[in-house]
């Protein structure tokens, strides 16, 4: 899937009954004609809902508490705002656009996970921090810039930390 606004994590090998939940969790939640599909990433989904993904992960939140056996299928849920190709020049310019969520005085750390990839995490970090004038704290941020690498693709969110769901830590 070349646009996606959601992703998923779920035990590797589970990825057919993650799908079916997160089928059923948007369907839920209002878009029973959102796409998913397993990435070639194991344990990784993707999705294109109508919905807001952050209101997606915060209402999915709440219904795992209710409901939890249906979010069963699923370890992690992570809103994304753009879709990139895999470049650094790429990636680097969105973060540009983005960073402005961030407030001057708020803390902010980079987080790059990269699978398929040769990308240097270090180098992404380096290029992305210099490019966001804010303070740097990585053990209590108030926002993270999220970096997805899933091959030629990576997904890009700034976020604060409580806007990706761990369903195992519920």
């Amino acid at each position: 899937m070349k646009r996606f606004n959601l992703m998923a994590t779920t035990l590797r090998g589970q990825e057919p009954l993650g799908i079916s939940s997160l089928v059923e969790v948007l369907a839920d939640l209002g878009d029973p004609e959102a796409r998913v599909e397993i990435t070639r990433v194991q344990g990784v989904l993707t999705a294109i809902t109508k919905l807001d993904p952050f209101d997606v992960v915060e209402r999915t939140r709440a219904l795992a508490q209710r409901e939890p056996w249906k979010v069963s299928g699923l370890m992690r849920l992570i809103p994304v705002e753009r879709v990139v190709e895999s470049k650094k020049e790429s990636i680097v310019e969105v973060v540009e656009e983005l960073k402005r969520k961030i407030p001057p005085d708020a803390t902010y750390k980079v987080v790059v996970e990269k699978r398929h990839t040769q990308l240097s995490s270090r180098e992404l970090i380096e290029a992305v921090a210099s490019r966001v004038e804010r303070r740097v704290d990585l053990s209590n941020p108030s926002w993270i810039v999220l970096i997805e690498v899933l091959g030629g693709l990576t997904g890009i969110s700034v976020l604060r930390p409580s806007q990706v769901l761990s369903l195992t830590r519920l």
